[in-house]
């Protein structure tokens, strides 16, 4: 197994597009790369500075990092300064926070790819994860106790991995 840290806006709609794909084995939401310690959802809330973060666990040999990586970047705007859709907020930042160096092999081609198509330096933070706090539980896998809930994330990206009757994945 190895591990990804996500930044992209609400980290609601964040591990609802995540979960559907194979090869994920878990994740969970949380508070990263910010200055102080265990922050509440109300001190992120109030700019502690961290990033509302999705904790992936994935199995490389189903899933790899690039398709992780270009599932990200389909739900992101990665030219957005701490604001994803209707949330704005130094916590709504985007970034790809690593623990292992060699993962930068997998990251920097797809991340220079999508700076040549965007035409324009990225917003997107890419540096190690320095800390990472767990958000709580009612903030783990919100949009499956609450459908209704707001996501930034439009509905049909979360059905992305569903197959067809032909085995084919639906766009």
């Amino acid at each position: 197994m190895k591990e990804i840290y996500l930044a992209g806006g609400c980290f609601w709609g964040m591990q609802k597009f995540f979960d559907q794909f194979e090869g994920v084995r878990e994740t969970e939401v949380g508070y990263a790369n910010g200055p102080s310690a265990d922050p509440s959802y109300q001190d992120v809330c109030a700019d502690s500075g961290h990033a509302e973060t999705l904790r992936i666990s994935y199995d490389p040999e189903t899933v790899s990092l690039t398709q992780l990586l270009d599932f990200y970047f389909m739900v992101i705007d990665p030219l957005s300064h701490n604001r994803q859709g209707g949330d704005a907020g130094i916590q709504y930042r985007t970034g790809i926070y690593y623990t292992d160096e060699e993962d930068l092999r997998e990251i920097r081609p797809v991340y220079q790819r999508e700076q040549e198509k965007a035409g324009a330096p990225l917003a997107v933070e890419l540096k190690p994860l320095e800390n990472f706090y767990s958000a709580e539980a009612c903030h783990q896998k919100y949009l499956d106790k609450n459908p209704g809930g707001y996501c930034h994330i439009p509905q049909h990206m979360m059905h992305l991995a569903e197959k067809t009757a032909d085995g084919e994945a639906q766009a």
